[in-house]
């Protein structure tokens, strides 16, 4: 029995019943791909990822890659390799990507739900999958030039791998403190020197070769350097050598070797690798040769391209790990008796009934229901601005400043909420048998955790937000998020009155705290210190933005949901909408009220913290 539970009719009504995407997907960006498109391919994913991919789930953590220093290797589990061929073969992994390099344009609103239930049957396999989505990124970046386009279409067509080689063993997220660097050679390419960390599928036996798109420091050239992010470039450095024209490998290693696999808490079947480049005691002591991408010194903008997309994995990620977290929880309080309801607790012959009668228990599920299915709303709003940067037009510009709004609030938020309701709320729906390995619960949490950390603490997606994507902005995709907000606030249903003056409340108080950020950031103009107060709050500033954007958009659902009903819904649509109304109604009533308290904590906020002695800790 598989352990992933998907939620394809919630996919499918945020799609084409809130944000309408079939009325624009006959745009040229997507090459005529259509609502029934759309639908088959979603329905198969489905099958697929509960049948296939789930099916490796467990042994994947069980009994994990090791790595062998002696070839520095690190071969998969056998069930692993069959679900993510399994994937590879469906073709699906070309959804989204550019038909110049072979792949299938595609709104990305239907990427990010069909990747959701990839991530969430089993994480993994969609993360080694990302060979193509790479060659998308190598392909936008080769600014016209025939060699990095064809190594894009190299990597699609021979499925090879790739990975994002950022961090480093002493700079952690301090990407500009990296010591790897770069020496050009008379033919063109770069020997690449340096240890990076973290490196996430660096080794495998799932592909032919891997692509490690290196950010490194370019040496030996006039002009070329510099200190900080600004003075790194990035470069395409193969596993193996391979022929330019043809892609066919050569036979002859480069000199990028694994040289530690991490030991983790989950995610135990994506390889957490330690990379070694040219070093002359590792390997075969060949020097690690690779192409320089676009420009020198334009490393950072290019990774960001990856990056970007990585955040938005993260957080979908840890919403579909939420979800079928949830559905579990779900399934095993309708089966679970234990006691008498409690209106007849005092009568010992009461009959024994599901939990699912039990108040806190409703409590908890409606509590993961809300949340799951406000931030998969939360991915769905964020990828449907990605499709308006796709489409262009005049609302490009916006659209591209909304979208980068919103994803450190589906990183930051999506990653955190989920991480603590898995714990919380849907662990302790199963009570005790949840700590146990015959539910999946328990792996999701420790699979879920990493989600808050990579490609960003969540302290960094709240410096970001706050720093990069208001203040630098001048609020202006926040003020068209509040406008939208206003007007669901101004025109919705009287049904819901009191959710939208709860809503209207939030909305102004989550504005209070971005004041009271800018006025202490305007304050260390004068007083450098009052920048920690601002450091103090960015990530409470994130959090309550992320739950009056989430609160708005199950009010929005509940509207649509209500229309439905007005119309005359029936059966399990009926119970569908009546369920979507419901959870709008508790996330207002039980999260929206919390943003006052965190008002009132931020304006209490002082320098005492800062002042203290280390010692004193």
């Amino acid at each position: 029995m598989s352990h992933y539970k998907s939620n394809l009719r919630d996919i499918e009504f945020n799609l084409f019943e809130v944000f309408k995407v079939q009325e624009y997907m006959d745009a040229p960006a997507f090459s005529g791909f259509d609502q029934e498109t759309a639908l088959e391919s979603l329905k198969e994913i489905e099958r697929i990822a509960r049948e296939d991919l789930a099916a490796s789930f467990v042994e994947s953590d069980r009994t994990p890659p090791v790595f062998d220093p002696t070839t520095h290797t690190a071969p998969v589990p056998a069930a692993f390799k069959k679900s993510y061929d399994t994937y590879m073969e469906s073709g699906f992994w070309a959804l989204g990507l550019p038909e110049e390099i072979g792949c299938q344009p595609a709104p990305a609103t239907v990427v990010w739900t069909a990747a959701e239930m990839i991530l969430g049957a089993h994480a993994p396999i969609y993360m080694f999958s990302a060979g193509p989505f790479f060659a998308s990124v190598v392909y936008h970046n080769a600014n016209g030039v025939e060699r990095d386009i064809k190594i894009a279409q190299h990597m699609v067509e021979r499925q090879w791998g790739a990975t994002m080689v950022l961090t480093e063993p002493d700079a952690g997220s301090d990407v500009g403190a990296g010591k790897t660097f770069a020496t050009p050679n008379e033919d063109g390419t770069w020997n690449v020197s340096g240890v990076k960390r973290f490196i996430t599928n660096g080794e495998s036996d799932l592909q032919e070769n891997i692509m490690h798109l290196v950010l490194a420091r370019p040496k030996g050239v006039e002009g070329i350097g510099g200190p900080g992010t600004k003075g790194l470039s990035l470069f395409l450095v193969p596993k193996f050598h391979f022929d330019l024209e043809s892609g066919e490998l050569t036979g002859e290693r480069n000199g990028a070797y694994v040289t530690n696999l991490e030991h983790k808490m989950g995610i135990k079947a994506s390889n957490t690798c330690e990379v070694t480049f040219g070093d002359p005691q590792v390997g075969g002591g060949e020097p690690a040769v690779g192409y320089l991408l676009g420009e020198v010194h334009d490393g950072i903008r290019q990774m960001f391209d990856v990056i970007e997309n990585a955040r938005m994995l993260v957080g979908t990620k840890a919403i579909g790990t939420l979800s079928t977290g949830y559905l579990n929880a779900l399934e095993y309080a309708k089966l679970r008796v234990q006691g008498p309801d409690l209106t007849e607790a005092a009568d010992k012959n009461a009959a024994k009934v599901t939990i699912t009668h039990h108040p806190d228990v409703r409590r908890s599920l409606m509590t993961q229901k809300s949340y799951a299915e406000a931030m998969r709303a939360l991915y769905v709003y964020t990828a449907y601005w990605k499709d308006q940067v796709l489409i262009g037009g005049d609302n490009a510009e916006l659209a591209a400043k909304v979208n980068d709004l919103l994803l450190p609030i589906v990183k930051g938020y999506g990653s955190e909420k989920a991480w603590t309701l898995l714990g919380t709320e849907s662990l302790q729906t199963l009570g005790g048998s949840g700590f146990l390995q015959e539910y999946p619960i328990e792996q999701y949490i420790r699979d879920a955790k990493i989600d808050t950390l990579y490609e960003g603490t969540t302290a960094i997606q709240g410096m970001d937000f706050f720093f990069r994507k208001i203040v630098k902005d001048q609020g202006v995709a926040l003020g068209h998020i509040q406008a939208e907000i206003q007007n669901t606030i101004d025109n919705g249903s009287a049904e819901l009155k009191v959710e939208r003056e709860l809503l209207a409340t939030g909305l102004a108080q989550a504005g209070e705290l971005v004041q009271l950020a800018v006025n202490d950031l305007m304050n260390a103009m004068n007083e450098i210190k009052s920048i920690y107060k601002v450091g103090l709050n960015t990530t409470r500033v994130l959090m309550a933005l992320g739950d009056v954007v989430c609160a708005w958009l199950l009010v929005r659902q509940a509207e649509v949901a209500l229309d439905a009903l007005g119309a005359g819904a029936s059966g399990k649509d009926k119970s569908f909408y009546e369920g979507k109304v419901a959870a709008a109604k508790f996330f207002a009533a039980q999260v929206l009220p919390k943003i006052a308290a965190e008002l009132e904590i931020a304006k209490a906020t002082n320098l005492e913290l800062m002042e203290l002695d280390e010692a004193a800790f």
